[in-house]
């Protein structure tokens, strides 16, 4: 039963106004995370993630909602396939061993489970069919064997990230590619490469592009509108634009009607990022401080305001927790 005086307040991403969060048909929820692309251990930034959305999870079944909550795991990629590829191995080699890793991180983080857990291995004939719909209804094209989504036949294009389609189109850093209509259109199929891998599809053998895999496999569990979805502020744009683009396009309905953003952890006065070579991973934080400790220090800082992990950050958290349990 939904408690009569307990609210979720969020500051809704597409309208940036604070905003009671109203379901479609309460006390139902259907609730979408972002969750990590598996080549190596997580970091405390992805923890960061993983946390606001176990935040949100309990929240909304502690004031009496009943939440389908889906979170998935981007098991191919780019960056899976070059590390197989450095390492010599098959991509799913790599990804099943960080999906593994990655579980056993958020059971020390003591997190709770999803309604489901979904990977893109298993979601490739929602994939194909999804992107069957969005050509059928004119929002795609193929050339050469590879599916392109057409930036110029969505109207709606940039209302999430509320970006004007002709200031991305004038200032996009984006590689020529003669088969694209426009420099913004993007793949939602790719032709396949030697030492990727890759599926049987109606447009010859290859391997989805990354938007695409949301969109299928959020509608696939949870519907053509989704009451709730967040991730992290960089996956804004073009993730999440992305996402929305594609399933209204293949839909003809609203996507989604509540957006969260969490913001970044920083180090050095940059995003925690693999690709920066700045990150701490999880585990190694875990077994130095205790995972409550990295808890408190997420739950510090406002989610949408960048956490900067520095050592007056840490030994302040360790100071002010340490009190707590003096009290």
């Amino acid at each position: 039963m939904l408690h009569p005086n307990k609210k979720f307040i969020l500051t809704n991403t597409t309208t940036r106004k604070r905003e009671e969060f109203k379901p479609a048909s309460p006390p139902k929820v259907t609730f979408y995370s972002c969750g990590p692309t598996v080549y190596g251990p997580i970091h405390i930034g992805n923890a960061r993630a993983l946390v606001v959305a176990d935040l949100m999870h309990r929240w909304l079944k502690h004031i009496g909602y009943e939440v389908n909550f889906v979170r998935n795991y981007t098991d191919v990629d780019d960056k899976i396939i070059d590390r197989a590829n450095k390492d010599k191995v098959d991509s799913l080699v790599i990804s099943e061993k960080y999906i593994e890793y990655t579980d056993t991180d958020m059971k020390l983080l003591g997190l709770q489970p999803p309604t489901k857990v979904v990977k893109v291995t298993d979601s490739m004939p929602e994939i194909i069919a999804i992107i069957q719909k969005i050509i059928a209804r004119g929002h795609a094209y193929v050339v050469n064997g590879e599916v392109f989504f057409s930036i110029e036949s969505f109207k709606g294009y940039g209302k999430l990230s509320h970006r004007n389609v002709e200031d991305l189109i004038a200032g996009a850093r984006v590689e020529i590619d003669s088969k694209k209509k426009n420099p913004m259109d993007f793949s939602l199929w790719k032709p396949h490469k030697p030492g990727e891998p890759s599926w049987e599809s109606p447009w010859g053998k290859g391997r989805p592009g990354w938007h695409i895999e949301c969109s299928a496999m959020a509608g696939r569990w949870l519907g053509e509108t989704l009451d709730l979805h967040h991730g992290g502020m960089d996956l804004m744009f073009p993730h999440h634009e992305n996402e929305i683009a594609q399933s209204e396009a293949a839909t003809g309905k609203p996507f989604c009607n509540h957006w969260m953003h969490h913001a970044f952890i920083t180090s050095g006065n940059e995003k925690m990022s693999k690709s920066l070579g700045n990150i701490l991973p999880c585990r190694d934080f875990i077994e130095k401080f205790g995972a409550e400790l990295l808890k408190f220090i997420f739950v510090s800082f406002h989610f949408r305001s960048e956490l900067p992990y520095t050592e007056e950050t840490l030994g302040q958290s360790m100071g002010e927790l340490e009190r707590v349990y003096l009290m």
